[in-house]
């Protein structure tokens, strides 16, 4: 029986050779191509209108994230999210806009869309360096880009009050520094403050352009002389400030000095 198989085998392979038959080519015609062709783009448009013109990948949830004196509906109720339209027919940069517009204290606003319901916003607030004091006697919020964005009645704690205490010479001198070169000049102090001096700072109280001076919690005072190299003068005041003493002078950077 063996023997009859390999028989039947050589048989084969002397018709054939060693080799199959080669498969016969796949032709199509051309009513078949566009056929296919026909298909294919059938498929891509109800993609396309799956995607950007139905209602099954619709908004309908949004996300508010990163709020911190700004509350939730604040943040929805400036940012106008059209619900039950299609989700990838949302323009985040119009509502992004828009937060930013309505909520001066929001410094930006990145919305992104996540499949399949869902709009997410996430807000950064700006940090205030300082606060000044205004005619009315409320206190105006100013962040790190000179930008001011609230009022509040009260000092915020942490947040130093910015004082205009004009002497003589500040007074005489308003013509080349008028006050709001000297307000923008003692903000820039304060930004240039550590977090760990500028929350023990109350005040950043301004005499003239040279003559600016920090007060203290702890009592003691600190000579700034001008805004000029304020970061230079921040790391020598941080120094300088591992001494206790009633007063610190970084007025000049170069030559600090403690006062009693």
């Amino acid at each position: 029986m063996a023997e009859s198989a390999l028989e039947a085998e050589e048989e084969r392979k002397g018709a054939f050779g060693d080799e199959r038959p080669p498969l016969p080519k796949l032709r199509l015609s051309r009513r078949g191509i566009a056929v296919i062709c026909l298909l294919v783009a059938a498929l891509l448009g109800g993609v396309v209108w799956l995607v950007w013109f139905s209602s099954v990948f619709d908004v309908r949830t949004v996300g508010v994230s990163g709020t911190q004196v700004v509350t939730d509906s604040q943040v929805l109720q400036a940012a106008q999210v059209p619900l039950g339209g299609p989700l990838e027919q949302v323009d985040t940069g119009a509502i992004e806009s828009r937060i930013e517009k309505a909520l001066p204290r929001v410094d930006h606003a990145d919305v992104s869309t996540s499949w399949p319901h869902t709009v997410r916003i996430v807000v950064t607030e700006r940090v205030p360096v300082a606060s000044v004091r205004t005619a009315n006697g409320g206190y105006v919020l100013e962040d790190a880009d000179g930008v001011q964005f609230a009022t509040t009645a009260k000092p915020l704690p942490g947040v130093p009050v910015v004082q205009l205490a004009l002497s003589a010479a500040g007074r005489g001198a308003l013509a080349d520094f008028p006050q709001a070169v000297l307000v923008s000049g003692a903000v820039e102090v304060a930004k240039s403050l550590p977090a760990p001096i500028a929350r023990q700072t109350q005040q950043v109280v301004v005499h003239s352009y040279d003559d600016i001076e920090l007060t203290l919690s702890s009592g003691a005072t600190v000579y700034w002389g001008s805004p000029e190299q304020s970061a230079r003068k921040a790391v020598v005041l941080n120094a300088l400030m591992k001494q206790a003493s009633k007063g610190y002078d970084v007025s000049a950077p170069t030559e600090p000095a403690l006062r009693s």
